[in-house]
């Protein structure tokens, strides 16, 4: 009776101990599978001289990354990304948080205007890309035609190299604005009403209450929402893929981005893994220093916005 009491102790406190790793086991083996194990692979491709007919070859080291950055067309393409990138990711979290605060608001008919902005989420990228690439057509297309009518000439959206950033951003911006708005809505929602009663008694307005309480309540919601667009905003494929029937980037890859690079490396002409594999990894370390400097940058100013706001509430007192 003793020994059994005594097990069935130990196994109690195996259960204590060892449970809580089982229950968030299946996340850290879905991302070895799908996450880990293709980025260590493409580390060890991106040291061979490996192509997509003959397979693997000679190890060459950190031949493929020298002969990458030796290439214009990487630079441009880095160029193109982070042009799409910036024209994308900055409009698209203010206009974000704008909707949510809008949203935020005593409105009629709360859950149809909700379902609306998450609606271009759930549309296919490719059809999205489709119908603004008819839009933004030089020739025929419904933009220049509006354009026209109100005595603006025609822009070349394909031919000159910001105006088809442009094109692509507003693509980028429909399909990702409601998705960040939805998070936005959220962190709004959790912000306490009493925080906005006590700044009505103390007489401030709805532009007032939104930056005095509202976006100093959003900012660790902000810091993931710039992350999350940084890394999703550098790895733009679809859109700029879809623009033209070719799918290169344009005539002189205007809009070519680092992802279209690395598929032209890997599957084009050259057909080689090795080098697109180091354009991945470029990338991947790109996005990280990225990713750690928007972390950096976004906390240190949400602290010192902490510190006035603290400041003003002891001078209040």
């Amino acid at each position: 009776m003793h020994s059994t009491t005594t097990w069935r102790q130990r196994l109690s406190r195996w259960d204590v101990r060892f449970s809580p790793y089982l229950y968030i086991s299946p996340f850290f083996i879905v991302f070895a599978v799908v996450g880990l194990y293709p980025l260590v692979y493409t580390a060890w491709v991106s040291v061979h001289d490996w192509h997509l007919i003959g397979g693997q070859g000679d190890f060459v080291g950190l031949q493929n990354f020298a002969d990458v950055l030796q290439q214009p067309r990487f630079y441009n393409a880095l160029r193109n990304t982070f042009s799409i990138f910036l024209l994308s990711s900055v409009p698209q979290v203010i206009l974000a948080i704008f909707i949510a605060w809008m949203l935020d608001a005593n409105l009629r008919a709360k859950t149809v205007w909700r379902m609306g902005v998450l609606l271009p989420y759930v549309v296919a990228p490719v059809a999205v890309s489709l119908i603004f690439s008819k839009l933004f057509a030089d020739d025929s297309g419904l933009i220049n035609t509006v354009l026209g009518q109100i005595g603006i000439n025609p822009i070349g959206w394909h031919a000159d190299s910001f105006a088809s950033h442009v094109a692509i951003a507003t693509m980028v911006n429909f399909r990702w604005t409601g998705y960040n708005t939805l998070i936005f809505l959220a962190a709004m929602q959790a912000v306490p009403r009493e925080l906005y009663e006590a700044a009505v008694v103390d007489g401030a307005n709805r532009f007032q209450q939104f930056f005095s309480v509202t976006l100093p309540s959003l900012r660790p919601t902000l810091i993931f929402v710039i992350i999350t667009s940084t890394i999703g905003g550098l790895q733009i494929f679809d859109e700029p893929r879809m623009f033209d029937q070719l799918g290169q980037g344009g005539a002189d890859r205007q809009w070519q981005t680092l992802t279209m690079y690395l598929y032209e490396l890997g599957w084009g002409p050259q057909r080689s893994f090795g080098r697109a594999s180091a354009v991945a990894w470029l990338l991947f370390l790109i996005i990280i220093v990225i990713g750690m400097f928007n972390f950096w940058l976004t906390s240190r100013i949400s602290s010192s916005e902490g510190r006035r706001a603290k400041t003003r509430s002891k001078e209040l007192v």
